[in-house]
């Protein structure tokens, strides 16, 4: 557990209650001895946030303190602490795993056994004017990286994870299903890994668009009776890899129907409930459904590299900055569909 100064000074903190998202005062924690605290500077407002604060989140009850996608500077650092600085700008890896357990040992800390994660169900959120964190769940950031810039790493990663996970796009046929955040973040990712044609669906005219702007090869709405039909004729092929980035039954079934044969659907969005799968058909055409967890120390280093390289911008990606105290508006404009990230400032001047 995290200690809490002693001074009685107290610091603005999210929480997100049943029907509410509230500002509420908090004692400002003081780092244990392998940790460091750090100051927010910019969190976003993740659809994992927004589907928790809505009750609609599988594995985070309410209430719960938000704030994952987080920037901040170090303000103090524990005794056992030796690789990060006092003023040190930085983004949370927040995935905090136990280090002991099978999937630890091999590699995998990003489904350890025992999981717990920052801002979803944990004691601290990001969605507050300071925190604390294990010094080993940190990343620094580049001198040439805005804060803004560098909010993005943490939800690029995902769709990094789940491109590492598929085997690779390399000269592949690629769907991806949901243009929202996560399917356009999908979109940079794959084309970063050199996809060769790439389709996106969505609902949304406007979500659609800005998937042509951002280098789709073609866009297919969708909720049409030939959905299907259509993206197979736009991406000239079946689909080698489908991302699914909305995970309920009609995408999921979509995703199946574009994958024949021998294709791989990765559900990277996070389902609010069961699906059935036509499990006859996955065996005899050999398909693979692969689910995708958050991410591994080297998807932020790849995430970097594609901020890096240009490829995603805070100008095509952060589309609206609200202060701390305005959360309650951040979170319902993030819930509204036409956004594409939404971010919280700790200062109304940031």
């Amino acid at each position: 557990m995290t200690n809490s100064t002693d001074s009685g000074a107290t610091m603005r903190r999210v929480e997100a209650r049943t029907g509410e998202i509230v500002v509420i005062d908090a004692p400002i924690p003081t780092p244990l001895p392998h940790e460091v605290q750090v100051e927010m500077t910019v969190t976003g407002v993740c659809g994992s946030d927004t589907h928790a604060a809505h009750g609609r989140h599988p594995f985070v009850p309410l209430p719960y303190l938000p704030g994952h996608e987080v920037v901040g500077i170090v303000r103090e650092v524990g005794a056992e602490v030796t690789d990060v600085a006092v003023g040190d700008r930085v983004t949370v890896e927040p995935t905090l795993p136990c280090w002991t357990c099978k999937m630890c040992t091999t590699g995998r800390s990003n489904v350890c056994e025992n999981l717990q994660f920052f801002g979803c169900g944990y004691e601290q959120g990001g969605m507050a004017e300071f925190f604390t964190i294990p010094a080993n769940r940190i990343h620094h950031i580049p001198d040439g990286l805005t804060d803004l810039q560098a909010a993005l790493i943490e939800p690029l990663s995902t769709p990094v994870h789940a491109v590492r996970l598929s085997g690779g796009v390399k000269d592949k046929a690629v769907v991806i299903i949901g243009s929202g955040t996560i399917g356009l973040l999908v979109l940079a990712a794959v084309r970063h890994a050199g996809a060769k044609r790439i389709v996106v669906t969505d609902m949304l005219p406007s979500k659609l668009e800005r998937a042509s702007r951002l280098g789709a090869d073609a866009v297919v709405p969708a909720g049409q009776p030939d959905t299907v039909d259509q993206i197979k004729a736009a991406l000239g092929e079946s689909a080698d890899v489908v991302f699914d980035c909305v995970a309920i039954q009609s995408t999921v079934d979509q995703a199946i129907a574009l994958a024949q044969k021998a294709g791989t659907v990765m559900i990277v969005g996070v389902p609010a409930a069961p699906v059935t799968v036509p499990l006859p058909q996955i065996q005899d055409l050999q398909m693979r459904i692969q689910g995708s967890a958050t991410y591994m120390p080297e998807d932020y280093a790849e995430s970097l590299r594609i901020i890096e390289s240009g490829l995603v911008t805070a100008e095509d990606f952060i589309t609206s900055q609200y202060p701390l105290e305005q959360v309650a508006d951040a979170f319902a404009a993030s819930s509204g569909g036409e956004e594409v990230k939404v971010v919280l400032t700790r200062d109304a001047s940031a």
